[in-house]
Parts: C-alpha cells; sequence; structure tokens
C-alpha cells in the first residue's frame, strides 16, 4: 500500500497566515492610525508650501506617445484617491515598534526627496484640455492637488515603496500568490490612474516608480542590517 505524502515539518498549518496577518493588524492599531495621520498631515504642510513656494520657475513636462494612447478616464479618479488607503497596508502589518519606526523614517526620507526636487526643479503636467466642469471629484481635486509637484510622482513613489513592503510582509507571513498579486494590482492601478485623470504624465509616473523602489530596497536592507546588529528581537518590541 502506498503510503501517503506527508507534508514538511516546516510549513504551516493550513491558513495560518490568516492568523499572522490578524494579529499583525491589530497590534498597535491605535498607534498606526494616528501615527499613519499625523504623517500625512504634515507631509501635505512641506507639499503644499513646495507647490505654492518653489524656488525657480517651473518647467512643464512633456508628453510622450504612451500619454497620448493613455485616454482621460475620468473614473479611475476613485483608484488614485484610494492611494490614502493603500499607503496605510503596510504600516498596519507591522508587528514591531521598530519595523514601525525603521518604516517611519524611509518614508519621510522618501517625501522629503520628493519635495526636494519639487522645490528645486519645479515641474508641471500641461494644462487638461476637456471640460471637467461637475465631474465629481475635479473640483476639489483641482483646488487641493493642483498641476504642480509633477517629477518624480510622490503619488506614485509612495506607492510603490509601499508595494515592495506589503510584497514583503505578504511574503513573510506566507501569504497565497492571489493576496501578493492583489497588492500588484493595485499598485499598477494606481500608476496608471494618475496618468488616466492627466494629474501626472508617463515621465513623472516612471521618476516615482524609480524614487519609490530605491528607497523601499533601501529601507528593507537596512531594517535587515539593524536586527542583525541588535541580534534577536524581543516580542512586541
Amino acid at each position: 500500500m502506498t503510503r501517503p505524502a506527508t507534508l514538511p515539518l516546516d510549513l504551516p498549518p493550513p491558513a495560518a497566515w490568516k492568523a499572522d496577518l490578524r494579529q499583525r493588524f491589530w497590534r498597535y492599531l491605535p498607534l498606526k492610525f494616528f501615527g499613519v495621520s499625523a504623517f500625512m498631515g504634515v507631509f501635505f504642510v512641506g507639499y503644499f508650501h513646495t507647490l505654492h513656494n518653489p524656488a525657480y520657475p517651473v518647467l512643464l513636462m512633456p508628453l510622450t506617445a504612451l500619454d497620448r494612447l493613455i485616454p482621460f478616464q475620468p473614473q479611475a479618479l476613485a483608484i488614485y484617491l484610494s492611494l490614502w488607503v493603500y499607503v496605510g497596508i503596510a504600516p498596519g502589518l507591522m508587528l514591531t515598534l521598530r519595523e514601525m519606526l525603521i518604516y517611519a523614517l524611509w518614508a519621510a526620507l522618501l517625501c522629503l526627496a520628493g519635495l526636494a526636487c519639487f522645490y528645486f526643479w519645479p515641474t508641471a503636467v500641461p494644462p487638461r484640455t476637456m471640460d471637467v466642469t461637475g465631474i465629481a471629484g475635479f473640483a476639489m481635486l483641482q483646488g487641493l492637488d493642483a498641476a504642480g509637484n509633477a517629477c518624480p510622482s510622490l503619488h506614485v513613489a509612495t506607492a510603490m515603496f509601499t508595494a515592495i513592503w506589503v510584497e514583503r510582509l505578504l511574503r513573510i507571513v506566507q501569504a497565497p500568490a492571489a493576496l501578493r498579486g492583489v497588492n500588484a494590482l493595485w499598485f499598477v492601478a494606481i500608476a496608471y490612474s494618475t496618468v488616466a485623470v492627466r494629474q501626472h504624465v508617463v515621465l513623472d509616473a516612471v521618476g516615482g516608480i524609480v524614487l519609490g523602489a530605491a528607497f523601499a530596497a533601501l529601507s528593507i536592507r537596512w531594517n535587515a542590517g539593524v536586527g542583525h546588529r541588535l541580534g534577536p528581537r524581543t516580542p512586541g518590541i
């Protein structure tokens, strides 16, 4: 009689990743919520200051052939705005204060690098040629987020930074590939939406991808280095 195949001893029990995600979500939840909210508030102070007080004349970003192929899609505004939920996922899945602090530090450095670009090399996207009067959400968007602070797109950069960290955390808990695929698709949708709603051009998005990926790689490497130097983590710290 053929013996039934046995699972390797190092595999987690079925759906153990769900329990791990729940633990990560609830751990320090109030701190995570108010911390992310405060971070966003401070960021927008700097963002609007550079938007209205650039150091040099604003340069208009050029359009590429791909920009002309992507139609204006006002329905993509919901995906564009979903960034403000998406960026909370990675810190929301942190298990220790050490990881949260490292993540916040590198996210702040990413934002400072983008704001420095906006201040010393101010750019803007070409004005929309279509009438957005009456389209829900666009009047508010134009009032809050003008066409400046274009390249690199911090919208895309922070999404890229988030996507890489979320992928890392999902791999740590051994989440299924489908869930990691949702994470990747959400990032792609946000990046696409920045061009589809005409808040950015393709070159802005490319710049944001490069900036976000660079800071994500540096932050993950630094996080691993700090953990190695400090030794094993004390639970909950």
